[in-house]
């Protein structure tokens, strides 16, 4: 194949960075080069988004975006991938002629084969788009070599794929298929190999983590996984994403309280406070029950951090259950919060529920994060005295201080610790802080 220059793009979750990374990696054995520069790519990659309409929009934009190069610059090859691919292949085909091969959500491993088609010495005349789509109940490959983006000191690790709940406003069942566990030996191939390339956090994702295990071997064994990844040499920390509340089993608490490398840091995606809610929303929990894990959870561990997202303007939903989850997020004092207002994706049973709200509606009730801003302030005041290890993410610019993140914050989605330090200090250090202050979200230290 010739020598060509790869532009990449990678949009929504960090599921999907994990995917870009393989697929990159498998670019790489094939002698690509990458460029971060679009003009002077010979091929440009898109993986795309589409879990909610902003999401959706952003990855047409970049495509339509993107396919400028193919007449401003060098690029000869445009190809798109991911869930938006999965969902509007046709529509990709019919209105954006630009685009020159569509991959699904499980056959991202067929970049090599496209790029050879592309590129290779049997170039294919340009007639119709390259289509690579694979059976969603099929697990692709994962054990292949990755392209780290992440600036290599933390990778996520993807241990499942795909989503059994159909919870009534998702469309991800119908992107990624049924859940499938990633057998634990691939897993811990990919950790080691991670952990030899200078890895020192793993973030273990997936639709939900707290099931891995039960489609393999009979039993949700999460907590296993954990105490293996904690053996391998170089990780210092394990943290936990996207733990469904039913899910979470006192032998996981556990694992989280008596395993040292797991941090004490929880993800827990609630979604809502009022049964009514979650009820239509096609959740497996009740209010009681949540405040019952909840409790379970900082009764054993009282030191840790918990994570939570809610959505905001869910068809039916009343001012009386706004209200609801409003007092029950400033009764349980969340350490982190993300709002995101209902988005009716087609296809979803939600979307045809005749009860919906109103966009202005939704926004003015976005305002839970207004709340969580004073609770989350609180939290941060609560650390200052505190000596806390912090890994270092990079300098503050003419600045004899550096940016750093605590057990608390995963990368990207919570918050930061600013270290004032007269010794230089390299990302994916750690060091021992004192916090000195405080901001609305980050620490001082």
């Amino acid at each position: 194949m010739e020598k060509i220059k790869l532009f990449c793009v990678s949009l929504g979750c960090d599921k999907n960075l994990v995917d870009t990374e393989k697929m990159l990696g498998v670019a790489g054995g094939l002698g690509v080069s990458f460029t971060d520069d679009e003009t002077e790519a010979d091929a440009i990659l898109i993986n795309t988004c589409c879990f909610i309409g902003d999401a959706k929009e952003e990855s047409v934009n970049t495509i339509l975006e993107m396919a400028r190069y193919k007449e401003e610059g060098k690029c000869r090859a445009l190809i798109v991938a991911g869930c938006l691919a999965q969902r509007y292949k046709q529509e990709i085909i019919d209105e954006i002629p630009e685009v020159d091969a569509i991959l699904g959500t499980t056959s991202y491993e067929e970049i090599g084969n496209v790029l050879t088609r592309l590129f290779g010495e049997e170039k294919e005349k340009k007639e119709e788009h390259i289509s690579c789509f694979h059976d969603l109940k099929e697990l692709p490959e994962t054990a292949k070599k990755r392209v780290m983006t992440t600036g290599g000191h933390y990778a996520f690790l993807k241990i499942a794929e795909g989503c059994d709940k159909r919870c009534s406003y998702c469309i991800i069942p119908y992107l990624r298929g049924p859940y499938r566990s990633v057998p634990m030996e691939q897993l811990l191939a990919e950790a080691r190999e991670l952990a030899e390339n200078g890895v020192r956090e793993l973030i273990l994702v997936a639709q939900e983590t707290t099931l891995y295990g039960k489609d393999l071997y009979g039993e949700k064994t999460l907590p296993k996984l954990l105490h293996e990844l904690a053996q391998i040499p170089g990780i210092y920390w394990i943290r936990i994403q996207y733990c469904y509340p039913e899910e979470i089993t006192d032998e996981l608490i556990q694992a989280i309280k008596t395993e040292e490398k797991v941090c004490h840091y929880l993800d827990i995606p609630i979604q809502h406070a009022s049964d009514r809610i979650l009820k239509r929303m096609g959740r497996r929990t009740h209010k009681a029950e949540l405040k019952e894990r909840i409790g379970a959870l900082r009764r054993e561990i009282p030191d840790i951090a918990l994570r939570t997202t809610f959505i905001c303007g869910f068809p039916g939903e009343t001012e009386e259950d706004h209200e609801e989850l409003m007092e029950f997020v400033d009764e349980m004092e969340f350490e982190r919060v993300g709002v995101f207002t209902y988005s009716a994706e087609e296809d979803t049973p939600a979307y045809s529920y005749p009860d919906q709200i109103p966009e202005e509606v939704k926004e003015r009730r976005a305002d839970v994060m207004e709340l969580q801003q004073e609770i989350a302030f609180e939290h941060c005041e609560n650390m200052v005295g505190k000596v806390l290890d912090v890994m270092i993410e990079g300098k503050v610019a003419d600045e004899p201080a550096y940016v750093g993140r605590t057990y608390m914050d995963a990368p990207n989605v919570d918050g930061l610790i600013f270290v004032n330090a007269d010794e230089m200090l390299m990302s994916g250090d750690f060091v021992r802080v004192k916090v000195t202050g405080a901001n609305e979200y980050d620490l001082i230290g």
